[in-house]
């Protein structure tokens, strides 16, 4: 199948996929799995190739963030266990205030995926989202918004994150990250002021799964969790298992751009992997309890963990099935055939395209990637971008941005970390639609209209 034919086939896929899970209440794993089966079959994919794309498809999310969300998860239940996520949530109030939760922990997440991968960057600091949460008694619902929306935007505009990398070279500015970086940073500011107004409105309207528990129990204050603790660990202790990760990947990142070559790059590059990153701040983790003398607790904590993320993992992995079958379609190969007859659009070109392969495929990276593969570099003749009119250095930095606007533009059941924060979230699917995937619209339209504005002074 091919042409017009295959996008009506995919968009209907969805359709059915999302009103499977929401009204006919059938668990994401199968529906999403089923779908992809079905539109395997549909679309013509051979039958003897269709159970290797689904076992490629299966099996890659593991090899990419399965392992990470793993030891993420077991971090966090180490840091929940022994107060220390307390700990961590009271340094932030003292810093931030009481008043403005939300925003610190958008600001947080903004900060920490500049150098981490948005998926790792919540589990990491999803401990910090639910001790802050009781601590100030917000939303649930609008803590996890707010902190998406942060690691979602530097996700997707600002190097050393991968994405914008490679798109910054694809586009002929890969030795002028500065302008990408400063851009990105501009771009960000209208982006994360719309994820917080809308963050803290939905916060309003959907109630996640550990507050409708507090509703059904006597919800023990912040001092008698204090009590039950004891003594709350020092700062360091409790920063060391997240902030060791993060520094370590940020070495990795750093080493990357600045193609340190020798023992130095390859030490930098494991040490920033964020599997070995991740395993450095469990390694810490383990030095915590110990600390608390809570160590003979670690196997049950790592049974419960497994417990726990499992589910994630599974259901995440079957997103990635559907993205590999949308792939192995042609999906791509025909937006790439076709590129030319939305080129009359200017600027939105890039969003527009970005936007159509992250909704169809489910990776924010191989939306940017593809995208500014399709766009080529502005100083060669010949090129999308000279077709488009876009020549000069600044012309790229904001084809970049508007990449990465439309490689956020939605986020939705085809994308691992839809399932990572509505499932560590605590929401049922069709709220991650309401939460997630409609913060990621909003967040997209906004970003392109910034550009927009931007390239009607600067370009």
């Amino acid at each position: 199948m091919s042409g017009v034919a295959l996008i009506i086939t995919f968009v209907i896929a969805v359709i059915v996929m999302i009103v499977a899970i929401s009204k006919f209440k059938v668990h994401p794993f199968l529906a999403i799995m089923g779908i992809a089966l079905l539109l395997g079959i549909v679309v013509g994919i051979p039958l003897n190739e269709l159970p290797g794309t689904i076992g490629a498809g299966f099996s890659g999310i593991f090899t990419s963030i399965g392992i990470v969300i793993i030891l993420g998860a077991l971090i966090g239940i180490i840091l929940e266990k022994t107060g220390a996520a307390i700990k961590l949530a009271d340094m932030v109030v003292k810093v931030v205030g009481k008043k403005r939760p939300e925003l610190a922990i958008l600001i947080m997440g903004w900060v920490v995926s500049v150098p981490v991968f948005c998926d790792s960057g919540f589990v990491i600091l999803d401990p910090i989202r639910k001790a802050m949460r009781k601590r100030t008694m917000t939303s649930s619902v609008a803590m996890t918004v707010a902190l998406s929306a942060g690691l979602y935007t530097s996700h997707v505009f600002i190097p050393p994150t991968p994405g914008p990398i490679a798109a910054a070279g694809a586009v002929g500015i890969g030795g002028n990250l500065l302008l990408v970086i400063g851009l990105g940073t501009i771009v960000s500011i209208p982006t994360l002021i719309a994820a917080y107004f809308y963050a803290k409105y939905i916060g309003k309207k959907i109630k996640a799964s550990d507050e409708l528990e507090d509703k059904k129990k006597n919800v023990k204050s912040y001092e008698q969790l204090v009590k039950e603790y004891g003594k709350l660990p020092s700062g360091w202790l409790a920063l060391a298992p997240i902030i060791i990760p993060i520094l370590f990947m940020t070495l990795g990142s750093i080493a990357s751009v600045l193609k340190w070559e020798g023992m130095l790059m390859t030490i930098c590059s494991f040490l920033g992997n964020p599997m070995m990153a991740l395993t450095a701040g469990l390694i810490f983790g383990i030095i915590l309890l110990a600390s608390c003398h809570k160590l003979k607790e670690f196997n049950a904590l790592t049974n419960e963990t497994l417990k726990v993320v499992g589910p994630i993992l599974f259901v995440t992995a079957a997103g990635g099935v559907l993205g590999k079958v949308i792939i192995t379609a042609g999906f791509v190969d025909y937006i790439k055939d076709n590129a030319a007859i939305l080129s009359t659009i200017g600027i939105f070109f890039p969003f527009l395209i970005a936007a159509i392969l992250k909704t169809a495929q489910g990776s924010s990276t191989v939306a940017i990637t593809t995208t500014a593969a399709i766009m080529g570099s502005f100083a060669e003749s010949g090129t999308m971008m000279q077709a488009l009119g876009l020549t000069t250095p600044v012309a790229a930095a904001l084809t970049v941005m508007a990449i990465g606007a439309g490689a956020m533009t939605v986020s939705h059941a085809n994308d691992s970390y839809f399932w990572v924060v509505t499932n560590f979230g605590g929401m049922k699917p069709e709220e991650g639609y309401r939460t997630q995937t409609m913060v990621t619209l909003i967040m997209g339209i906004v970003a392109m209209l910034s550009i927009f504005v931007l390239s009607l002074f600067i370009v």
